[in-house]
């Protein structure tokens, strides 16, 4: 049977679409999660061609045991049937007016574009806990070091070992940030996550630099123009790599008998591709990388200062707009090669201030909603703002101004404001989340008041500007 037909049947014996939650490939099972166990045919389903056998010991899972490679293909075919491939534990549906709302801004979002970049961000956003987690460490770690060093608190066992648990937690994910990416990239393309943490492993590795040397690449007076070293291309060359990876992996699985597939298909895959990685997509991606840090720099790392302001203005003011056409999504690689390259970024607290200028318009609109009379939009207001200051701003973005329209205009002209402040004065935060008022527990000590004054300036700019451009008939209509 071929796997179309196997995944329709499976699917069709399973209670229909309807009945399937999710599935996930499991080695040599099809696991399948569903709604309504009644409707499931197990006896109809192990006794169909190129089932090995069906595991029920679960009302709410089935699991289909088609064998190594053939597993894989039944899964993708499922997936076209429309299937949600399990990849994590996901939210539920929600019915909050924000949401809906966001759901139809979204669905109008040209697809093929935000499809794109949704997967290079997808890439990165399963590491934001690990990126709030080292990045708050980062930044307290370095508050704990000053005020030891300066005598304010005393250097003794108890400090050294909390301030090195701390400083553990702060290195032991950006230190390993290559493999992390590599796993996930893996995830994104289709092929093992183990095989994408080698392709990041390999990066890191000081072989690298003995491989460079043995072929001439290496630059001993100036190091950072080597053709070759270890870590060469960043975030950026471990993406390509395990791109490389999933479409050579997958040629050679079409080609390799079922049999042989978990053994060789890995196998095969990482002998060609690993000479190509090191060899070629490195050193290219190196240069890539190099280029686009500096050609950042020239504007958010400036010391002119009208540059440094503009450029915060607009990458604030902007930033809700491209976040509803997912354009935001290309920013995440750059954040990443600010942090890697600086051990943190300066572009991030500058586009933060966009969710800021949105809490100061939304302060405005619920002035005036509770002078018109207008108690809808109040309690919406009301029930946004505290998660809004906390730097989640969908409630008061999908709830509120972009439903008005010109809000959402106004919010995104008071943020340019906090924006230009903290660029200007060179903000830089440890880590990209969370946003909001938190986002000074991840921000580089030296810089903390800077970025308070930022997000006061990004309210009080988008409470002014839009108490006084939008009418009270808009807000009574509201």
């Amino acid at each position: 049977m071929k796997n179309h037909e196997l995944a329709a049947r499976i699917v069709e014996l399973l209670g229909g679409k309807e009945n399937i939650v999710d599935a996930e490939n499991c080695m040599t099972r099809l696991r399948v999660t569903i709604k309504d166990h009644g409707k499931v045919q197990v006896d109809a389903i192990k006794s169909t061609e190129d089932v090995i056998a069906v595991m029920d010991t679960d009302e709410h899972y089935i699991q289909v045991v088609l064998g190594p490679g053939k597993v894989r293909d039944v899964m993708s075919e499922c997936k076209a049937l429309g299937i949600t491939e399990k990849v994590g534990d996901g939210a539920s549906a929600a019915d909050e007016d924000w949401k809906k709302n966001k759901a139809a801004v979204q669905s109008k979002q040209n697809k093929n574009v935000v499809n794109k970049l949704r997967v290079i961000a997808d890439i990165f956003n399963p590491m934001i806990p690990a990126f709030i987690a080292g990045g708050i460490c980062n930044g307290f770690g370095r508050i704990i070091k000053i005020l030891m060093e300066n005598g304010t608190i005393p250097t003794n066992t108890f400090t050294t070992v909390s301030y090195n648990i701390i400083a553990l937690i702060g290195v032991a994910f950006l230190s390993y940030l290559a493999i992390f990416t590599g796993v996930n990239a893996a995830k994104q393309f289709g092929v093992s996550p183990m095989l994408g943490g080698m392709i990041g492993t390999a990066s890191t590795n000081a072989a690298i630099g003995t491989i460079a040397k043995a072929l001439g690449w290496v630059n001993e007076e100036v190091a950072a123009k080597s053709i070759l070293a270890p870590n060469a291309g960043g975030v950026i060359g471990v993406v390509v790599g395990v791109w490389v990876l999933a479409q050579v992996e997958k040629r050679i699985h079409k080609k390799m008998p079922s049999a042989l597939d978990i053994t060789f298909t890995p196998l095969l895959s990482m002998l060609i591709v690993m000479p190509i990685f090191v060899l070629i997509v490195m050193p290219v991606t190196g240069v890539i990388s190099v280029k686009i840090s500096e050609f950042l720099d020239l504007f958010i790392l400036s010391d002119n200062v009208i540059v440094s302001v503009v450029t915060g203005y607009l990458m604030a003011a902007l930033f809700l707009p491209l976040v509803l056409f997912g354009l935001h999504r290309g920013l995440t690689p750059l954040y990443t090669l600010q942090i890697e390259k600086l051990g943190g970024t300066t572009l991030f607290p500058a586009v933060a201030q966009a969710g800021a200028g949105q809490v100061g318009a939304a302060f405005a609109l619920w002035l005036k909603a509770k002078r018109v009379g207008n108690k809808r939009l109040q309690n919406v207001i009301a029930g946004g703002l505290p998660a809004g200051i906390l730097g989640i701003g969908e409630p008061l973005i999908y709830g509120v101004t972009l439903p008005m329209m010109k809000p959402f205009i106004t919010a995104g002209l008071g943020a340019g404001f906090g924006g230009a402040y903290v660029m200007a004065v060179h903000v830089m935060t440890a880590s990209t989340s969370p946003s909001g008022i938190l986002a000074v527990t991840h921000t580089l000590p030296e810089y903390m008041i800077h970025f308070v004054i930022g997000i006061l300036i990004s309210y009080v700019a988008g409470a002014i500007i839009t108490y006084f451009a939008i009418s009270d008939d808009d807000v009574r209509a509201a």
